[in-house]
């Protein structure tokens, strides 16, 4: 999987991606991170990037031209029979969720945009982005966390990153619930103790302690989610109890 992100703070991105799982997915070349400096493809002795809005307004907005010329760069050095998604994060776009990570998951390569100031020249986005994300309902100072957390959130579900499938398809979310409480040693810390079941060796209780759990807290916390998961796993009915067998009566008939 390889990601191209045109930003104004290319050593931000870098910094981020290089750590922890991801960095070391980098390094070990199953993921590829690429970071381009729009400013390298300014066309004025200044460098400058942004102007004034038209129509008036506060703040500045960034211009088409070096965007076009950023991008249109990138795009030569890639081949051609690759599958790719150009996104770009926009407070204005679909909000993120775990669903749109997978399908992200299965391109190639994406191309990742990020705005700063007031924004981008609606004219480059027209022009260049399959679609536009957001990451939630609040106002950031740029789009340079939001590409990162794409990048973290598609990544885990590449081969290889992490250890085994069921890390990515056990978590909270993947798996339609919020995860369960987790616990480590030691087994009794001030006063408070590791719940017994957890201890007990007994796999098949304590996979059901884990879902009863689960179902607990996306009740009490993300009620959506509960809903949805109990639509696609409605509970069985409990099975009928068995009526005791009537005993034949005592004595033979006369």
């Amino acid at each position: 999987m390889k990601f191209d992100i045109l930003t104004l703070f290319p050593a931000l991105v870098d910094s981020i991606l290089s750590e922890s799982i991801i960095g070391r997915a980098r390094a070990a070349g199953i993921i590829e991170v690429r970071a381009h400096q729009i400013r390298d493809f300014a066309c004025n002795k200044h460098n400058n990037v942004d102007d004034t809005p038209y129509g008036g307004g506060n703040g500045m907005v960034m211009a088409a031209p070096p965007i076009d010329r950023c991008f249109k760069a990138v795009l030569e050095t890639l081949p051609a029979n690759e599958t790719r998604r150009t996104v770009y994060l926009s407070p204005k776009g679909k909000l993120f969720d775990q669903e749109t990570a997978k399908r992200l998951a299965s391109y190639d390569r994406l191309i990742l945009l990020c705005g700063h100031y007031e924004g981008v020249d609606q004219r480059a986005i027209d022009r260049f982005a399959d679609e536009e994300i957001s990451i939630g309902d609040y106002v950031l100072t740029g789009g340079e966390l939001p590409a990162c957390i794409l990048v973290d959130a598609v990544s885990r579900l590449i081969d290889g990153v992490l250890a085994s499938p069921e890390c990515h398809e056990e978590e909270s979310i993947a798996s339609g619930l919020l995860e369960y409480p987790q616990y480590t040693r030691p087994p009794v810390w001030e006063g408070e103790e590791v719940p017994a079941i957890l201890l007990s060796g007994d796999h098949a209780k304590i996979d059901a302690w884990r879902l009863e759990r689960s179902l607990e807290l996306t009740k009490e916390r993300r009620p959506d989610l509960y809903e949805a998961y109990l639509a696609l796993h409605p509970p069985k009915p409990p099975k009928a109890k068995r009526k005791p067998k009537t005993p034949p009566p005592e004595g033979g008939e006369d």
